[in-house]
């Protein structure tokens, strides 16, 4: 493991700070997750690279972070047009290729288990024959009602036939990659779309035939946004997205006389919401969060139909060309997520 470690670059964005327009939350949300990550089973100290992109930290703040880390973090300013995944790519970017084989994908804005890293980059020191290139560890919302419900429909993980023990999808916040498949696959710009363009690199991925390995023991927490108008905000752009996905999963996984589905306005991305529905639905209780029962049970899956109706409401406006509220589906934007890091 140390070893593996040795070969590693950690990159976090923090995209997801910008929201709330107030610099001061954004650096204590991050000196938050600094002393959160200080406290891993795998110390940050051991890896080759830690990087952090961030929208023009000043060198006083830059200089206090690295003491807090007790190590080296290099920084990469990117400007406020660069979004959510272009920040993971040009955070890629300052890798150095001598010394990192393996690279790490974090966000700013979620909270790893202590043993996160650890249990996301065991599966590299596997026999070089059986080693994955890369690995998707498990996100979730929190265990309350509508953190269970919500990791239902936004996180849920599907096996792969490429491989036992590998799963068709990742989240961009939670996986690490073999520098050189990342490199061959990064993520693709995708315009209009706030948060689907990981879902379409798992897709390209399996596709080429690249097998993903998943870790559920590697547990980062995404926490919700800071209101419930944001929330609701949040719904609205995750169901508009799906109508840019819809192309991507036809060409995946229907047969050819279905293709044009991917081309159907908003009877594609409604089918895709209703498959989405009963999916969710039973992954409620199995998603290794503590299960509900009785009357938590009925209000979680109230929450989840609700919430998938939400959904399905802002795909079908955008299946009709309509983009009202989805000015957040800017790269460059981002909800606000400080309040809950507390």
């Amino acid at each position: 493991m140390d070893l593996v470690a040795a070969n590693t670059a950690l990159i976090l964005e923090t995209n997801n700070l910008r929201g709330g327009n107030d610099s001061r939350e954004a650096l204590a949300s991050l000196k938050r997750l600094i002393t959160t990550l200080g406290q891993q089973t795998l110390p940050t100290q051991s890896f080759a690279q830690w990087i952090i992109t961030h929208d023009g930290l000043e060198a006083q703040a830059c200089k206090a972070l690295c003491e807090l880390a007790g190590r080296p973090i290099e920084f990469v300013e990117i400007t406020s047009l660069t979004g959510y995944y272009d920040a993971k790519n040009v955070g890629f970017e300052a890798v150095d290729q001598s010394r990192c084989q393996y690279v790490v994908f974090a966000d700013a804005d979620c909270i790893p288990c202590t043993d996160w890293l650890e249990q996301l980059l065991s599966p590299f020191t596997l026999p070089a024959a059986t080693a994955p290139v890369a690995v998707a560890g498990r996100t979730s919302y929190d265990a309350s009602i509508m953190g269970s419900a919500l990791t239902a429909i936004d996180f849920m993980y599907f096996p792969s036939p490429l491989r036992e023990g590998a799963t068709r999808n990742f989240y961009a916040n939670n996986v690490a990659f073999r520098r050189d498949t990342f490199e061959q696959h990064r993520y693709e710009p995708l315009d209009g779309v706030y948060r689907a363009h990981c879902q379409v690199m798992g897709l390209r991925l399996q596709a080429a035939g690249v097998a993903v390995a998943y870790a559920p023991r590697a547990h980062t927490e995404h926490r919700l946004p800071d209101t419930r108008g944001e929330v609701v905000q949040l719904r609205w752009l995750r169901g508009g997205d799906s109508v840019g996905l819809t192309p991507y999963l036809v060409r995946a996984y229907m047969p050819a006389w279905l293709q044009w589905l991917g081309r159907s306005g908003p009877l594609g991305p409604f089918c895709v919401m209703a498959g989405r529905l009963s999916y969710s639905l039973r992954a409620l209780n199995h998603q290794d969060l503590p299960p509900l029962h009785g009357l938590r049970r009925i209000l979680a899956t109230a929450m989840v139909i609700g919430m998938s109706l939400l959904d399905t409401s802002a795909a079908i406006v955008r299946g009709l060309g309509i983009s009202a509220g989805r000015a957040k589906a800017r790269h460059s934007e981002a909800l606000s997520y400080h309040r809950t890091l507390d």
